[in-house]
């Protein structure tokens, strides 16, 4: 179980992992090994009435696309919705206005944030 959130599980079996996450009446899950993902998906469906959804496309208003180089999430979906809501899908996309391959590094010398007010 994460130590912040509580639904969020972890199952490590050798050097693979299997990460389970539950919303209210959902369940997501997925893994390093297609073996332990099939495992619980068996188990699972034998404790409890479920169906299997297939691959995870839409969670919470987050866009997930699966491929070969990697796991993207995004939120096209929504940002075409607030666009059409004012009256802006016709406009025409623009790139970045700023670096996309710069570095973060962690202020150190930066005044501490107090987490609970953001």
């Amino acid at each position: 179980m994460g130590s912040v959130d509580k639904t969020l599980f972890l199952l490590s079996r050798g050097s693979d992992t299997l990460i389970v996450q539950i919303y209210v009446d959902d369940i997501i899950f997925g893994g390093s090994s297609h073996a332990l993902v099939s495992s619980f998906a068996e188990q699972m469906s034998r404790k409890f009435e479920m169906s299997l959804m297939g691959e995870l496309q839409f969670f919470l208003g987050l866009q997930i696309k699966q491929g070969p180089e990697g796991t993207f999430v995004h939120q096209a979906k929504y940002t075409r919705d607030i666009l059409k809501k004012f009256e802006m899908g016709d406009s025409k996309p623009m790139t970045t206005p700023m670096s996309t391959n710069t570095a973060l590094d962690a202020d150190e010398d930066g005044e501490a944030v107090d987490q609970k007010k953001f």
